[in-house]
């Protein structure tokens, strides 16, 4: 397992890997160059390329989950609101490496358990947080969950698709979108 900050440079350096190339490109030797530094350095910091990946996943998760946690807080806001910030803050701006690394983890868990495990821990406490915005707003839990469950599909899909629209285009799209996912009236 890593220590301190200087594990976390070679897990940084490891997802900036993973975004460019896959898990298959996250080798030692490789990051060590990125990083203009020798193997030994690494081998003082994680026992081994799995250890890495352990970090790497552990990192991602934690991460993930603390980062919904936080964005789905009311702090003094409404549910509605709430939801439509999370709207802007994930169309408006594209965050293309963390996308990258988003679905290169997602690939990655189709061949590994742990990955998979990582991946189904972060999926389940984002649709759990959005699932009680959603609550929050007056939907019976059932519906709650699925208009949660749409709004990742929404979040995840909208970062994909329509990218050669011109930036005007796809706003108005991702807006009008937006609104059937927040439904004033509800």
């Amino acid at each position: 397992m890593a220590e301190g900050s200087k594990g976390d440079v070679w897990i940084g350096a490891g997802f900036a890997e993973l975004a460019r190339a896959g898990v298959d490109g996250v080798r030692v030797d490789v990051l060590a160059k990125n990083l203009g530094v020798t193997k030994g350095g690494f081998y003082r910091r994680f026992r081994d390329r799995a250890a890495l990946l352990e970090g790497m996943l552990q990192s991602w998760s934690a991460g993930r989950i603390s980062s919904i946690e936080a964005q789905t807080s009311l702090d003094g806001t409404t549910a509605r609101e709430r939801l439509k910030a999370l709207i802007r803050l994930y169309s408006e701006r594209m965050n293309t490496e963390g996308m990258a690394v988003e679905l290169a983890i997602r690939q990655w868990a189709r061949s590994d358990e742990t990955a998979a495990a990582a991946v189904a821990s972060v999926d389940a406490a984002r649709l759990k947080n959005v699932g009680q915005l959603y609550r929050a707003t007056g939907l019976a839990s059932e519906d709650a969950d699925a208009q949660a469950f749409l709004f990742y599909c929404f979040i995840f899909g909208q970062s994909l698709l329509f990218l050669e629209r011109g930036q005007r285009k796809r706003a108005q799209l991702v807006a009008k979108s937006a609104e059937k996912l927040i439904d004033d009236e509800g």
